[in-house]
């Protein structure tokens, strides 16, 4: 630690922070354009600059504060610390003239811009800038460029901080931003002015100082004090991201990235963010009965009347599978309505996984999302992070870079870092090569099993061969196996023992046919049977609506207060934005009152209630944003997971098609069909 004066007070640092970061610990505060703690140093703008006093006597002229560390100051002088001074006329006035330079080109178009009330140039302006400009030249301009469906440029504001870059560059890892010439001529722009292709692309947005560059498809809906703001969690993938969700009305309009340095850092995906006009397209908004082949509108008493009659039947010929949208009170609810009536058929695995119904560490990401900081040996086996889980494969990228070894057993695909591919099959995992020798002299070795990896026929066996890769390198205190869920729900479907039971059928097994009346929560990614009631709970007219006998609707994840699990056993509640829409209910108060027309009323009236029988039941749901990690794993077992069995030549395939299409909300949503269409044009020219 340094001992350093900050404005006069004394603080003690360690020296490898920056002046900026020095200066904040104090309590500080220091304007700055182009510096981001996520991303290198630049020192472009020049706004973050201070005196440092040497001996009492400043230097002969300020200091960026972000481009020097505390380390690199002189040894301090005639007994007297070093001073950084952040008040002083010097310093202000240095400051008024770079923001005078910096708004020699920007346009003073403010009430016609998407960042007016949330721009860092406008609020900095105001508390360190000029009251005037001493510059009457003619402004410069600069043409727009095209950055896809997502981003929105207005590149005459931009004032090449070059956060956009850095971002793209180091933390997405797709470099696909630059700088094209010089002094006044420097413009931002992408190479062959293409498209973006990050799943990250559109946290520039966020990263951009100025209005340089803005949502397109929230260009001029609305300004961010019209707007309510809803802190709650991300379902697009399983791995629980914090968003907030932005409301105006009825409508959400944006979706933005909260700050959880254990999950998503500050990072979504494009999906996250943008699948948002889904949530008011093709939506189911009254129940509907299927008669004569035909479904008309129907009301609530009516529709679950004959969902009742449909239910009076043999228990085992009755079941219920989740979706990959489903909450945890819904599942909660579905569970014990169907246990009442005696029936076993429940499954949360739609896709036929192979996992479930042993300890918990068997099927969470047991190392965690922010153990990967840590890792420095990762394999990865059937499972490509950049479109499971596009913010978890940015930690995995900034690991490499820390000089973690990655090898992939499974497709070749560009995963914008460098990995020894070890085979594209699970006959690959009986010889690692080297890669399994570095594996075992990690300190911190991790194996990532995709979802895809377990919906196979031979899933049980990849489960035990991975699961003893994992068990022969985890180390005291470290478990390094870690299965990387798709859907939002499954995690918690597993936690609820949203199973089969004695004697019932799988999920995979149900969808063969043969039941009488199946309940689907929101079920759409898969065949359904063509025999048999359905059942349908859900929010779109997806294909599990199409095939449905019975639509019930259901809210949105922004439309309910829901329990979630992510791919690290972590308990996170969502919490509503807004109202569900038309007729809708929420899905747990529709299963409640199915029950009680059904004469097996769920012994909870309310959100609390249901809450408190789930905590009872399963104890874990009560250890809220808790992930259990490798400290609550014990001693690894590797026999418990799976089932010992020949494996298939057949390669790994990612149980994602298409990143921008994988569930209802996404599918109805027309910024993600846009966004589809130029990915897989692109592919064709890149193929051709």
């Amino acid at each position: 630690m340094t001992k350093i004066l900050v404005d006069g007070v004394e603080v003690d640092v360690p020296p490898e922070l920056t002046l900026l970061q020095a200066c904040e610990a104090a309590g500080a505060e220091i304007p700055r354009f182009c510096y981001h703690e996520r991303l290198s140093i630049a020192g472009n703008c020049r706004m973050c600059l201070i005196e440092v006093k040497v001996g009492g006597k400043s230097g002969p002229k300020p200091v960026a504060s972000c481009a020097q560390q505390v380390k690199d100051l002189p040894p301090p002088r005639d007994e007297m610390l070093n001073e950084l001074v952040t008040k002083s006329a010097t310093v202000e006035r240095a400051r008024k003239g770079v923001m005078e330079f910096l708004l020699i080109n920007h346009p003073l178009d403010c009430p016609i811009c998407d960042q007016g009330g949330e721009c860092d140039l406008q609020d900095q302006s105001v508390a360190y800038g000029r009251g005037g400009s001493r510059f009457d030249e003619n402004k410069r301009a600069v043409e727009e460029k095209f950055m896809g469906p997502l981003v929105k440029t207005v590149m005459t504001r931009c004032i090449q901080c070059t956060r956009c870059v850095r971002f793209a560059t180091e933390v997405a890892g797709v470099p696909e931003l630059g700088a094209t010439g010089r002094g006044e001529d420097m413009e931002i722009t992408t190479y062959l002015e293409a498209s973006l292709s990050s799943e990250l692309s559109a946290n520039v947005i966020d990263l951009c100082p100025v209005g340089a560059l803005t949502s397109k498809p929230y260009a001029f809906n609305a300004r961010p004090w019209e707007l309510t703001k809803t802190e709650t969690i991300d379902v697009m993938d399983a791995l629980g991201s914090n968003i907030r969700v932005d409301v105006r009305g009825d409508a959400v309009l944006r979706v933005l990235p909260r700050v959880n340095e254990e999950i998503n850092e500050e990072w979504i995906s494009d999906k996250t963010r943008y699948a948002e006009d889904g949530l008011s397209r093709q939506r189911l908004d009254r129940p509907y009965i299927r008669e004569n082949g035909k479904l008309r509108p129907a009301t609530w008493q009516e529709a679950l009347e004959t969902a009742a009659y449909a239910l009076k039947r043999d228990g085992s010929k009755i079941g219920a599978i989740a979706g990959d949208l489903a909450c945890a009170e819904s599942m909660k609810a579905t569970l014990d309505l169907l246990r009442s009536l005696g029936s076993p058929n429940t499954d949360c695995r739609a896709d036929g996984a192979q996992i479930g119904g042993g300890a918990r560490q068997e099927y969470l990401f047991n190392s965690t999302i922010a153990g990967i900081d840590e890792a420095d040996a990762i394999l990865l086996v059937g499972a490509n992070p950049r479109i499971e889980a596009p913010v978890l494969n940015a930690r995995l990228r900034k690991a490499w870079l820390r000089g973690a070894e990655i090898g992939v057993v499974g497709e070749a695909a560009d995963l914008t870092y460098k990995y020894v591919h070890i085979g594209a099959g699970p006959q690959s995992l009986s010889n690692l090569g080297a890669f399994g020798d570095k594996l075992k002299n990690a300190q911190r070795p991790m194996v990532v099993v995709g979802a895809a990896a377990l919906a196979r026929a031979d899933g049980a066996a990849v489960l035990r061969a991975a699961g003893k890769i994992a068990a022969g390198v985890s180390k005291d205190g470290w478990n390094a196996f870690n299965l990387l869920h798709t859907a939002a729900s499954r995690v918690a479907g597993l936690d609820l023992g949203f199973l089969p039971a004695q004697g019932g059928m799988s999920a995979t097994e149900m969808l063969k046919g043969g039941l009488d009346t199946l309940i689907l929560l929101g079920v759409d990614e898969v065949a359904l049977p063509s025999a048999g009631t359905i059942i349908y709970i859900g929010t779109h007219g997806d294909a599990g609506a199409h095939r449905a006998d019975i639509i019930l609707p259901a809210a949105a994840y922004t439309e309910k207060d829901a329990t979630w699990v992510n791919t690290e056993g972590r308990v996170q509640y969502g919490r509503r934005a807004t109202f569900p829409k038309g007729e809708a209910k929420e899905d747990w108060t529709i299963l409640r009152a199915l029950s009680a027309i059904l004469g097996k009323a769920l012994p909870y009236d309310t959100l609390s209630a249901l809450r408190q029988r789930m905590i009872s039941d399963h104890p874990s749901f009560g250890h809220v944003d808790y992930a259990p990690g490798s400290a609550d794993a014990g001693a690894f077992n590797a026999a418990t997971i799976g089932a010992d069995g020949q494996v298939s030549s057949e390669a790994f395939r990612s149980a994602i098609g298409d990143f921008y299409l994988t569930n209802p909300i996404a599918r109805a949503s027309k910024t993600m069909a846009e966004c589809s269409r130029l990915r897989a044009n692109s592919s064709k020219v890149a193929a051709e």
